[in-house]
């Protein structure tokens, strides 16, 4: 593949079971490749950097901001984000390439498919419906927001906005226990930085349907029915950690509750003793 003028990030911690095959599947045409690391303590590093990234440090502010900080270290004006769990396929590289056969495309901004990838499988499940965000696009027409845990492109009013066709294959869980470990990480991570201003009544009502509601929406609407055992536990426990991080943020807010209504006792006079 002839290489393009196309600055491909991934923001990366302790990803050297996966990032490899990731960089692999963008080296040989994309015209840069750089990771941003938040202080891996494994080979993720020395992997990216053998195979020719750029790699650069920044600590963990959250993902919108790591993912805005890698912006700014991409040297070309069309940007592809995929994350250190996902595989561009060889299908997208291609569509991607072929936006170039006849120089740069104007500015735009162009949605991809990421597909999950089960554990132990090495394509998607049939049917599979699971993301169709903005991955790839120009400097000029927009950039990431600075949002801790809903990273997503902000686009310029009037931006002209396109579908490739190919998919990107996320793998997200080498294992179950991971799913459950990462699973934990995120509900916390989400808890904690969704904003504080929400009833507290109307919380503990979400409480009830949250598990019903999501499960319904992966099971049935993104298409894990058609994956078998594996889709049903999927989706599981992704209804399981959404309902899990309202069960956390309402911990939290009953705690603030409970601190703000505190009044200490006065203490007993020991005048005239």
């Amino acid at each position: 593949m002839a290489k393009i003028p196309v600055s491909a990030f991934i923001v990366a911690k302790n990803e050297e079971a996966r990032l490899g095959r990731v960089i692999e599947a963008l080296k040989d045409w994309a015209g840069e490749i750089v990771v941003v690391d938040s202080g891996s303590t494994d080979r993720t590093v020395a992997i990216a950097v053998s195979l020719g990234a750029a790699v650069y440090h920044n600590a963990w502010a959250g993902y919108g901001p790591q993912k805005s900080f890698a912006e700014t270290k991409c040297r070309y004006d069309w940007l592809l984000n995929v994350d250190a769990d996902e595989v561009v396929s060889e299908a997208l590289a291609g569509e991607i390439q072929a936006l170039f056969t006849h120089g740069e495309p104007d500015p735009g901004a162009y949605r991809l498919r990421i597909l999950n990838v089960y554990p132990g499988d090495e394509k998607p499940r049939p049917l599979a419906n699971d993301y169709n965000v903005v991955r790839f696009y120009h400097k000029a027409v927009g950039t990431y927001s600075t949002h801790p845990v809903h990273d997503r492109v902000e686009l310029r009013d009037g931006t002209g906005l396109r579908q490739l066709r190919h998919p990107v294959f996320h793998h997200p869980y080498l294992s179950i226990e991971q799913l459950i470990e990462k699973n934990n990480r995120f509900s916390s991570f989400g808890a904690r930085h969704t904003g504080k201003k929400r009833s507290l009544l109307l919380m503990k009502l979400r409480l009830f349907f949250e598990f019903p509601l999501n499960f319904f929406k992966f099971y049935i609407f993104r298409g894990h029915f058609a994956g078998g055992w594996k889709g049903f536990y999927f989706a599981l426990c992704n209804a399981f950690m959404r309902t899990t991080r309202v069960a956390k943020m309402l911990e939290a807010m009953t705690a603030d509750e409970v601190a703000a209504g505190f009044k200490p006792s006065p203490q007993p006079s020991h005048e005239g003793n």
